[in-house]
């Protein structure tokens, strides 16, 4: 944990105990002009202390995936008796194309990227998914890396549910099986075993191909051997793609789009009279054990709450019976805040609390979702086409899909019609 973070996560700490202390000061949970003031004052400051954590933490687990991969922009031969890998090689030919276009490789590096677009499955290039008359040609491991971890931090969907990967994108059934309302039973002597067959249900799964619109990049920007291309560029792509694929993987339609893992959730809990636009501790208890103890009972932090920052707030308000607060700021870094025992997701592509909507999910996501990713994540150099302004175009292409898969592993909390 670096000096930094830490020192954010002590301030957060003090905070924490300073809303505690005006809390108790108020026996009966009201608090007068005064406290009012200062509760208000420490939660904005948590509120921000709060952001800040999550932005550090976020920019280390991005540093750390970045120093994985040398993007320089400068090819250095490896001593003699060294043996340069053939991924190595590819990435820097690859950072020669990003700076230079295809003017810039040499005839070896060009037919080292052909060769690796040849190598793609025979369905992808009949999709015309690598077009490289276009100047398109395969991300190596190492930028595409990049891309999905940083598409990752832009999505409360992505890093929480199963996701699988295919080398082409043709249709994938995908079977789902109930049969936990089966059971065994005695047999008694002489008597011959009863019968039930297995029912196998059947969803599947596409390959949308999204897009991150053109990203435009001045000449002296990708000339410039100071700039790290190879992080700025990747870095854009995956914030475009991720903010449209959150917003499909969590309310679409499932017509030319994913199934969203809340368009249609099965209700766990309603709140009572009086609640649009909040929900009570009683409801959130509710909602916890609608859910079957199997997926609360998986080794690991299967079961995790989803909510908006919006809902997030009202909920961090709540206390239990015993005049607890129910939200739990964690003090150690790496460790997520927790409320009643059960990470919280933000996703704010979640509905905000309003009648009769579905603002907060509970459950084993990963049991509940699934994602489908098609190999071979595509960048395209745009350089005709913008060159009398004397910049450079980038495109990322990336085929996904998304369905439940199991309803039962999470459910919805409800809030009131009146």
């Amino acid at each position: 944990m670096n000096d930094n973070l830490r020192k954010l996560l002590e301030q957060r700490a003090s905070v924490w105990e300073q809303m505690k202390a005006i809390d108790a000061a108020a026996p009966d949970g009201i608090l007068d002009a005064e406290q009012r003031t200062n509760w208000d004052k420490a939660e904005a400051d948590l509120t921000s202390l709060s952001a800040d954590v999550e932005r550090l933490q976020r920019a280390g687990a991005i540093g750390a995936d970045l120093e994985r991969v040398d993007r320089s922009g400068v090819i250095v031969l490896d001593a003699p008796e060294q043996k340069r890998t053939a991924e190595a090689e590819y990435e820097d030919a690859f950072t020669q194309w990003t700076r230079w276009g295809n003017s810039g490789l040499t005839a070896e590096q060009r037919g080292l990227m052909q060769a690796r677009v040849a190598a793609m499955p025979q369905e992808a290039r009949a999709q015309g998914t690598t077009p490289t008359s276009a100047g398109g040609f395969m991300i190596p491991q190492g930028f595409r890396d990049v891309l999905i971890e940083t598409l990752k931090y832009y999505s409360g969907v992505r890093d929480n549910v199963t996701t699988i990967q295919t080398s082409s994108g043709n249709l994938l059934p995908w079977p789902k099986m109930d049969d936990t309302g089966n059971v065994g039973a005695i047999l008694a002597e002489n008597t011959q075993a009863g019968q039930v067959d297995l029912t196998v249900g059947q969803t599947q799964l596409g390959a949308y191909m999204y897009t991150s619109n053109i990203v435009l990049v001045s000449l002296q920007l990708l000339q410039d051997a100071i700039i790290d291309v190879n992080q700025l560029v990747p870095r854009k792509l995956g914030e475009r793609l991720g903010r449209i694929q959150n917003q499909h993987f969590t309310t679409g339609t499932g017509t030319s789009q994913p199934w969203g893992i809340g368009t249609a959730p099965t209700t766990g809990a309603t709140g009572g009279t009086g609640q649009q636009l909040t929900v009570i501790y009683d409801d959130l208890i509710t909602l916890i054990h609608s859910i079957d103890y199997a997926y609360r009972a998986r080794a690991g932090d299967s079961a995790k709450w989803m909510m908006r920052d919006s809902t997030l707030a009202a909920v961090r308000r709540l206390k239990d019976t015993q005049g607890h607060p129910l939200w739990q700021p964690t003090l150690q870094a790496g460790v997520p805040d927790n409320l009643l025992g059960y990470q919280v997701i933000t996703n704010n592509d979640l509905p905000a609390m309003a009648s009769t909507t579905k603002s907060i999910l509970f459950g084993d996501f990963r049991a509940g979702y699934v994602i489908r990713d098609v190999l071979g994540i595509q960048a395209i150099r745009l350089e005709e086409r913008y060159a009398d302004w004397l910049q450079v175009g980038f495109l990322a292409f990336m085929r996904s899909d998304g369905v439940v898969q199991d309803p039962s592993a999470y459910k919805a909390y409800v809030n009131a019609s009146v």
